[in-house]
């Protein structure tokens, strides 16, 4: 019996776009279900009661929640083909301790950039370019962050590069100009089909973006 794998998600979201990517890397057929978020389908809340939040995978009727845990779960569950973490355990320990990074910094530190008022970018622009410097310290001279392999440290960061032009627009920067190696990164990312079939379009991101601003009284 083949397996029954449903995606509850919402389009411009970096963490759903983590699990698109993890998918496509095992070459899984899945259902893919858009939320909308400011009116939440009964399955989502059913599926995620605790914290109501995309993405959900829904395997076989039983929901996983968070994107990392998901990703780590397709890669567990699916171990055939492009193994996502490595097999030895201090590497798969720092493998979690990098994405667990991009979690915790990452996202937080954009938002900065995004939805705070006139001057906050500022301060938000540094510590952003503060922590890709960092990140692009840990990829060093290396095509991916797992090595020579893609894996689960670049699905943890790759969906955000679809972002970047809008952090960049708003926060008045270059990444190129910042991080050159972490942009050649992306761009080798971009030519692997499971991640460039995965990714919105930045230009739609931004127009997202721009919108949720208008609403939120920014511009």
């Amino acid at each position: 019996m083949a397996d029954e794998i449903v995606l509850l998600s919402y389009w411009p979201s970096m963490f759903g776009m983590r699990v698109r990517v993890a998918l496509a890397e095992k070459g899984l057929k899945y259902e893919y279900r858009e939320e909308d978020l400011r009116n939440k389908s009964p399955l989502l809340l059913m599926m995620n009661p605790v914290h109501k939040k995309i993405p959900v995978l829904i395997h076989n009727g039983k929901p996983i929640s968070e994107s990392m845990i998901i990703v780590e779960y397709i890669d567990e569950v699916w171990n055939h083909k492009s193994p996502l973490l490595p097999t030895d355990p201090y590497q798969r320990a720092q493998a979690r301790f990098w994405a667990d990074y991009v979690d915790k910094k990452l996202f937080d530190i954009g938002k900065k950039i995004i939805w705070s008022t006139k001057g906050e970018e500022e301060t938000g622009k540094k510590e952003f370019i503060e922590c890709l410097k960092l990140l692009e310290g840990e990829l060093g001279d290396n095509p991916y962050f797992g090595g020579e392999n893609f894996g689960f440290v670049d699905v943890s960061l790759v969906t955000f590069s679809c972002w970047f032009h809008t952090y960049e627009s708003y926060g008045n920067f270059s990444i190129e100009t910042e991080c050159p190696k972490l942009v050649a990164w992306t761009k080798r990312c971009l030519e692997k089909e499971s991640v460039s079939s995965s990714l919105a379009d930045p230009h739609k991101i931004h127009d997202f973006a721009s919108g949720m601003r208008k609403r939120l009284g920014i511009e």
